[in-house]
């Protein structure tokens, strides 16, 4: 059973320079050079018929009006307007940072500017790309959910732990799994009215699909938090949660620079689930807080 994840329509356009940044990686070559093309140039681009992009990126119309589809916008004529306001964004200073790969031999000062420069850069890539809608509805999801099973391997494994021990203080149930031999006997148990969360970056990892797909037969509603929203994990995802990434680099791979894209994405879920069942959530909090503090004395 596979679901279609529908792209929006969005004039921001700090969105369209997030979007670029986090689909080229899985895009096709010749549709890389055309996104690249108006990242690169958005007020050059944005002067260019339909026909001059293609002759200039050395690609077909087609592959222009494929790849502006992509990035969310109905015809070449949107992404167009798109680029026109991103390059107005940039003539007045507030345009994204465009920063340098950190090299072997760079002094730690220029390692701890790049990096910060990186993840602020990738926190706000997330927020300008985040669908509100998608994210009102997972939160909706959990906020009533009887049970809730998070799934992650590696770093993605680290934001499920994080996710989990958030819920686990405001009283809800909530269980974080590694393991996919454990995953999977637990994602059978699942049925209407529990909620399962996958998190992959890559949205490839079977070890994360796999309990996600029987959560998902089993009537469980189910969420995928990915970087890559057209990838195998959303086939069983009721609903996407697209994150964004830093850069990456040899000395940082994806699997580190998608962690922070994915901390503030289940951060935003966490708040969202806490306010909407604050009358059960504050006195829960509070509880923990009281539980623990004579360990912080």
């Amino acid at each position: 059973m596979t679901k279609a994840v529908k792209e929006t329509f969005s004039p921001d356009p700090a969105a369209l320079a997030a979007k670029v940044r986090t689909l080229a990686p899985s895009l096709t070559r010749s549709m890389r050079r055309v996104a690249e093309a108006v990242a690169n140039d958005p007020a050059g681009c944005a002067a260019l018929t339909v026909t001059g992009l293609a002759e200039l990126t050395g690609t077909s119309e087609a592959t222009v009006v494929r790849t502006a589809r992509l990035l969310g916008y109905p015809g070449y004529r949107d992404l167009r307007l798109a680029l026109a306001g991103l390059a107005a964004q940039q003539r007045s200073g507030r345009a994204p940072a465009i920063t340098t790969d950190i090299a072997v031999d760079d002094p730690l000062a220029d390692v701890v500017a790049k990096l910060a420069r990186d993840e602020r850069q990738t926190l706000a890539d997330t927020a300008a790309a985040l669908d509100t809608g998608q994210l009102e509805a997972a939160v909706t999801a959990a906020a009533a959910a009887r049970r809730i099973d998070v799934y992650g391997v590696g770093a993605s494994g680290l934001v499920a732990q994080d996710l989990t021990q958030k819920l686990l203080r405001i009283g809800l149930i909530a269980h974080a799994h590694n393991d996919t031999h454990l995953a999977v006997t637990n994602a059978v148990q699942l049925a209407s009215g529990d909620l399962a969360i996958a998190i992959t970056h890559s949205g490839a990892t079977r070890d994360v699909i796999e309990p996600l797909r029987v959560a998902f037969e089993h009537g469980a509603t189910t969420v995928a938090v990915t970087g890559r929203p057209k990838s195998a994990v959303t086939q069983y995802a009721d609903h996407v949660l697209a994150t964004s990434t830093a850069r990456e680099s040899e000395l940082r791979p994806a699997a580190m620079s998608s962690r922070t894209s994915q901390l503030l994405v289940v951060d935003c879920l966490f708040v969202g689930v806490a306010q909407r069942t604050y009358a059960t959530a504050a006195p829960a909090l509070a509880a923990s807080y009281e539980a623990l503090a004579h360990r912080h004395r």
